[in-house]
């Protein structure tokens, strides 16, 4: 495990109060934080059990998330599904959340397409971030892609050098890197696309193990 001497805005900025993630979602319900609300159909907020291990962090809800108002239901999350599943950790076993928890698009005829949040969106929703992991005080925070490693260790820890490694930040849960499941999504070419998959399942089972001590 590496000592990291940075942490991202959920870990550093003031957070939410709240003695529990229902009391917590209830607040986020009315969230005008930014101006992502405007748009979205409805806050995504985390799911998962009171007492958990593990904290998976992604980026942002996706459409499918935003009519359904629960994370990771969409193409990205039934992969992430099978690929916790191959790694031998049950999804029900984890909190399940994002940096970001307003659907962030652009409107392209009748399609909502994924818009990338930037740096102040995340400062912003850092606020539920961060009180959802002081709540659960997790084993291990597992971030999924760059915006949720920005939000939880912040710009100085890149995603691609520090990929697979367990980093710990002082007086926090110790955090696993690795990419979101729809960057493999993206991938066309089938042998580079399962090579990565099979990457980012060692990275899981990774996850599965520290969870079990």
């Amino acid at each position: 495990m590496n000592i990291v001497a940075s942490v991202g805005p959920a870990l550093a900025l003031d957070v939410a109060e709240a003695e529990s993630i229902a009391q917590l979602r209830h607040q986020a319900e009315s969230c005008t934080r930014c101006d992502l609300y405007r748009n979205a159909t409805q806050i995504v907020f985390g799911e998962g059990p009171r007492k958990t291990e593990i904290v998976l962090v992604g980026e942002q809800p996706g459409d499918q998330e935003d009519v359904a108002g629960r994370p990771f239901v969409g193409p990205a999350g039934r992969l992430l599904d099978r690929c916790l599943e191959e790694a031998g950790l049950d999804r029900r076993r984890c909190y399940v959340t994002n940096a970001v928890k307003h659907f962030k698009f652009t409107q392209r005829g009748k399609r909502r397409l994924h818009a990338k949040p930037n740096a102040g969106e995340i400062k912003r929703c850092a606020w539920w971030l961060g009180a959802e992991i002081n709540i659960l005080e997790p084993k291990l925070v597992v971030t999924l892609g760059a915006s949720a490693l920005y939000a939880l260790l912040g710009s100085k820890v890149k995603l691609t050098p520090e990929r697979g490694h367990i980093l710990q930040p002082a007086n926090h849960p110790p955090v696993l890197v690795t990419i979101h499941p729809s960057y493999l999504l993206r991938i066309r070419d089938e042998a580079e696309q399962q090579r990565l998959r099979l990457d980012f399942v060692s990275d899981l089972h990774k996850a599965a193990e520290f969870g079990a001590r």
